[in-house]
């Protein structure tokens, strides 16, 4: 779906004759993890999908294709959910994706390498940076470092010296460190679109990573991003995580009640 920037809000009338007239059975629903489903917290390690949303999802998921797009690896992403999709795609779309097996043990191998110069390049520097091993990705951690800004500052110049060079994709006080062509967040989207053999999708997701789905401008997308950004290419916000709630019952209401209008 294809919106004027910037997105407009989702939750108002215009909005929710929007979210109708697009979602209906045949709507793959793919979501974020951290900071959509879940709030962000300062450890990674203790988020929590409230009861709430997590019976949301389940019934989300008996009604309609769901799938989870997330920057943690799969095996850790699914120990949170207490629901089951269709799928999980972890490591920002590296991870999951039928037809990438044999890549992703090359990811793998490369990680491993990266993981090591780190420690090597880290030691003895700021506290406050964590380095989390996805095994297909790596992620640098700094919200908690007491300067923020000189912890961003040692981590890219990390990671700029990383042999051989990686991507670098920026979150909330976080940078990934991902392998040279593997799939992002919106080449797995549509993977997964053409895998599953559905028509269209609903994206929900709060950060930068999140903006590779959103700046598709895909007409079969409907991109809503948790937060309200004046660059973000999504075509809707939420104006905090809190209304996600909101969000999963309208379309369980949209879903137990189908309209023969649905476009």
């Amino acid at each position: 779906m294809i919106q004027n920037r910037p997105g407009r809000y989702l939750l108002d009338d215009a909005g929710l004759t929007e979210l109708r007239s697009f979602v209906d059975a045949g709507t793959l629903l793919a979501f974020d993890l951290d900071g959509t489903l879940a709030p962000i917290v300062a450890d990674p390690s203790a988020i929590v999908i409230p009861g709430h949303i997590q019976e949301s999802m389940a019934r989300l998921c008996a009604m309609a294709t769901v799938v989870i797009l997330t920057g943690r690896g799969r095996e850790d992403a699914l120990s949170f959910l207490g629901f089951e999709p269709c799928m999980v795609v972890g490591n920002h779309g590296a991870e999951g994706l039928p037809g990438w097996e044999e890549r992703e043990r090359e990811f793998r191998e490369l990680c491993a390498g990266w993981k090591q110069q780190l420690h090597l390049s880290l030691a003895g520097t700021s506290s406050g940076i964590f380095l989390e091993d996805k095994r297909l990705s790596l992620s640098l951690h700094y919200r908690n470092a007491a300067g923020r800004g000189e912890a961003f500052a040692t981590i890219i110049e990390a990671i700029g010296a990383l042999v051989p060079a990686p991507e670098r994709i920026s979150g909330k006080f976080v940078e990934n460190v991902v392998p040279r062509g593997a799939p992002r967040k919106g080449r797995a989207l549509l993977d997964t679109l053409r895998y599953l053999g559905t028509g269209r999708a609903l994206y929900v997701g709060d950060d930068a990573t999140d903006e590779d789905v959103f700046r598709l401008r895909n007409e079969r997308i409907f991109g809503v991003r948790v937060g309200a950004s004046s660059s973000t290419a999504a075509d809707y916000y939420l104006k905090d995580q809190q209304e996600i709630d909101r969000v999963l019952r309208e379309i369980i209401d949209i879903l137990s009640h189908p309209s023969c209008d649905a476009a």
